[in-house]
Formats: structure tokens, C-alpha cells, sequence
């Protein structure tokens, strides 16, 4: 491996007794749920990423971070990505720019594929690559322009804006694996903020919180520039109605939907008038938990994840071999 991950090689030693952490399903339905999410990282329009080469680039963040811990689970990331849509569109300026410029209603599976594409190359794809995809978005950004129906301008390229939509993607899915996998400390939460500093810059976000308490301090000053919408509500009914996961597990959609709408701050859910409906009983809470941890356990040898583990010279169990650690 390259010498930056001596350290991160060394942690996945046979000590940690990866078989414990791995699960082991039938090859059929392995092989079904691998298929499955290879169609969602996949648009139709482009041939499929290698993450494995070229031996030895290194990522936007390493190994060892938080965040390759937290980005490797595919449940938690539908449940945070759907959690930090909700929050986006609740900002009246990222909604009309959101809605009137992008697929999402003409055509969101392949909005979803791009979206989760992007954020696999973010945290694990070689440098160079991921800031090429990061500067074509940027481009993207730089053209859209708008009013909103209540006649304010916008720019995509906002940082302001591209502030919020950082926030609230890292606050969706740490919150989600948080609450789903396992609860991180206060300090994991502070580095998995700051980790995403590099990533967030080269967006154009400029000053994207780094903390738990600097989220938490934006939360709050963003907090009466949101306001309901039923374009959120559709978006809701968008996720509910597409064919996400795979047909196997497709009756869990709409309890990570719900999963997702708990994640959302209790003061924004009021205004966004999103009530208790949306509430996962608590049997319901108990399937997705064990949903997302079995899932944190499944080593899907053609995801980014592993072949990301693979360009940098580390087993394919690394990340799973670190969860019997914790």
C-alpha cells in the first residue's frame, strides 16, 4: 500500500477477526443486491466508474476517515440523502433552482444515479478524477440562474447557497448512520465535518461549517429563511413512487423515506409541516436499524467502496474488518 495507509493497512490486521464483521449471504441473493446497487450508481448514459485504478491515487480523504466509514453504507446513504433533499428544498432559492433546472420530475432514477455517482467519486475516487467531476458541476452551477416565484434572484453558484447544500448532505448522512449503524462520538462528528472541507471548497462552498457546533450555528441562522412547499411534499411522493432499490428490497423504501423525514430538525419538520404521519413506530425503527446494520456488514466486491479499498493496496474487508472494532 502507499505509505500515507501503513497506518490503515496495519488496523486491518487478522486481530480484528474480520469474519465476525463480514455477513455471508447465499451467492443468489448476494448477487442480486450487488447488481442492484451497481443500477444505482450507474446512469444509463455513460459506462460504469473504476475506482480501483490508478493504483495508489489517493482520495479527498483517506482511508482511516470518518467519513469512508459513514459513505460505505448504502442504506443510510438513501436515508441521508433523502433527509438533506428535504433541507435543501426547504431554502426557497435551492428549490426553484432544484426543480426548474434539473430531472428530478422528468426522470429521477437517473437524477438518483448521478447524484450518488458524484457523491461516491467525492469521498472515494482518485483526486484527480473526483475534482475533474467536481469542476464540470462547477461549470454546471456557474450557468443556472433564476428568480423564484416570489421574485428573488438565485445563482447556482451562490456560495451562500452551495453553503447550505453542504450543510445539510453532511448533516444527512451522519445523522443518518449515526442514528442507523452506530452513534458516533462528538469527536468523530467534528472530524467527519472537517474531512469534508477539501471537497466542500472545491464546489464553491466557502465557508461550509467544520463542527458539530458550527452546524448546529447555521441550523439556527438558516432556520427562518425556510418555509413549506408542496414541491417538498412531491419530492417525497417522487421518492416513494420510484423504483430505487432493488425489487427485493423495494418494500423498504417507504420506511427509509420515513426514516429519512425523522432525521430532519425538529423546528424545521414544524415548519415544513411535516407532523407525526411521517413517524416510524417503533417496530418500524427496529427493521430499518437492522436493515442498515446488515448492510454495514455486506462487502460488495464491485462497489466503489471496495475497489477504492483496492487501489490503495488495502483488503477488500478493510472498512468492514474496522466495524468489529468499535
Amino acid at each position: 500500500p502507499h505509505p500515507e495507509y501503513a497506518r490503515a493497512d496495519r488496523m486491518a490486521s487478522p486481530r480484528m477477526k474480520p469474519d465476525r464483521a463480514v455477513l455471508v449471504l447465499p451467492k443468489p441473493l448476494h448477487q442480486k443486491l450487488e447488481a442492484g446497487l451497481l443500477g444505482l450508481l450507474q446512469a444509463h448514459d455513460r459506462d460504469a466508474e473504476d475506482f480501483s485504478q490508478p493504483a495508489g491515487e489517493a482520495a479527498l480523504t483517506p482511508p482511516d476517515s470518518v467519513s469512508w466509514e459513514v459513505f460505505k453504507n448504502p442504506a443510510t446513504l438513501f436515508i441521508g440523502a433523502v433527509a438533506a433533499v428535504v433541507l435543501e428544498l426547504a431554502e426557497p432559492r435551492v428549490r426553484t433552482g432544484v426543480w426548474e433546472h434539473t430531472s428530478f420530475r422528468s426522470d429521477p432514477l437517473q437524477r438518483l444515479r448521478r447524484t450518488g455517482l458524484a457523491t461516491m467519486l467525492t469521498v472515494y475516487g482518485p483526486r484527480s478524477r473526483a475534482e475533474r467531476m467536481i469542476a464540470k458541476v462547477e461549470r454546471m452551477h456557474s450557468r443556472v440562474r433564476g428568480v423564484t416565484p416570489q421574485g428573488r434572484a438565485y445563482w447556482a453558484a451562490d456560495p451562500e447557497l452551495l453553503d447550505w447544500v453542504q450543510a445539510t448532505a453532511s448533516f444527512g448522512f451522519l445523522e443518518a448512520y449515526s442514528a442507523y449503524v452506530r452513534p458516533l462520538s462528538d469527536a468523530e462528528r467534528d472530524r467527519f465535518y472537517a474531512e469534508g472541507e477539501p471537497a466542500a471548497r472545491l464546489f464553491g462552498a466557502t465557508t461550509a461549517p467544520t463542527s458539530q457546533a458550527a452546524l448546529q450555528q447555521f441550523f439556527e441562522a438558516m432556520l427562518g429563511r425556510l418555509e413549506a412547499s408542496d414541491i417538498v411534499l412531491e419530492f417525497l411522493q417522487i421518492m416513494r413512487r420510484m423504483p430505487a432499490l432493488p425489487r427485493l428490497l423495494r418494500p423498504m423504501q417507504g420506511l427509509l423515506i420515513r426514516a429519512a423525514v425523522e432525521l430532519v430538525p425538529a423546528p424545521v419538520r414544524e415548519r415544513l409541516n411535516l407532523g407525526a404521519r411521517w413517524n416510524l413506530r417503533p417496530w418500524q425503527k427496529r427493521v430499518v436499524r437492522a436493515a442498515a446494520q446488515a448492510a454495514d456488514r455486506l462487502v460488495l466486491c464491485s462497489s466503489p467502496v471496495v475497489q477504492s479499498c483496492r487501489r490503495m493496496g488495502l483488503p477488500d474487508d478493510y472498512l468492514y474488518a474496522r466495524h468489529a472494532s468499535h
